[in-house]
């Protein structure tokens, strides 16, 4: 049993389908900070966060009548919270593939780029604040039906088969998309880190 099942069989399906506050303010204060984190790395915006995090719960408690249990709680969340990030994207006119759309389609073809390998990088240098920004901001630079996927998957640590739900894809066009968001991301990096080892060779020369 996954922990997210568990977590789904802590609460009363029953009073959350009567509309019992008491639970559902339960079922918000559990899941909030995980819907919120997944809105505001979708989005890069917090009041789009914060907008999508009050959408997913408005429509949570107006559709708990239909939520029939196969899928865990935070799946169906997920679900919802996804679609409004999406739509939110829409809205401000990004070229957004409908997540229906073969692979293919995803990403144009792009001149390979160089890519660099990091492996013998000092640790610090892999895990610094400043890393992590320019990581943030490759992850932005993601198409939404690939950063969606690298977010849930990787950095949210959900299963394949969960993200695949939620999405409504098979686990192999996860699979597939998680590997073109990976190979992105690393192109990406690439350009930061051999910036980095320029830079560090020079210091040893000098040195």
């Amino acid at each position: 049993m996954s922990s997210d099942q568990k977590t789904s069989e802590a609460f009363s399906l029953e009073a959350l389908r009567a509309g019992d506050r008491a639970e559902f303010a339960r079922l918000v204060e559990t899941y909030s900070a995980a819907i919120y984190r997944l809105a505001i790395k979708m989005l890069e915006n917090t009041q789009d966060a914060e907008d999508i995090l009050q959408e997913t719960f408005i429509k949570a408690f107006r559709h708990l009548n239909t939520f029939d249990g196969r899928s865990s709680l935070s799946t169906w969340l997920y679900r919802i919270a996804t679609n409004e990030a999406l739509m939110t994207l829409r809205r401000r006119k990004v070229n957004l593939v409908s997540l229906d759309e073969p692979d293919e389609t995803l990403e144009q073809e792009q001149e390979p780029l160089q890519i660099v390998d990091w492996c013998c990088m000092p640790e610090e240098e892999l895990m610094s604040a400043e890393a992590r920004q320019y990581l943030d901001r490759a992850i932005d630079e993601l198409s939404p039906n690939l950063r969606v996927v690298f977010i849930l998957r990787d950095m949210e640590g959900l299963s394949t088969q969960e993200v695949a739900e939620i999405l409504s894809l098979s686990e192999t066009a996860v699979k597939t998309r998680l590997s073109r968001a990976r190979l992105r991301l690393r192109e990406l990096l690439s350009e930061y880190y051999g910036e980095k080892m320029a830079r560090q060779r020079l210091v040893e020369r000098e040195d």
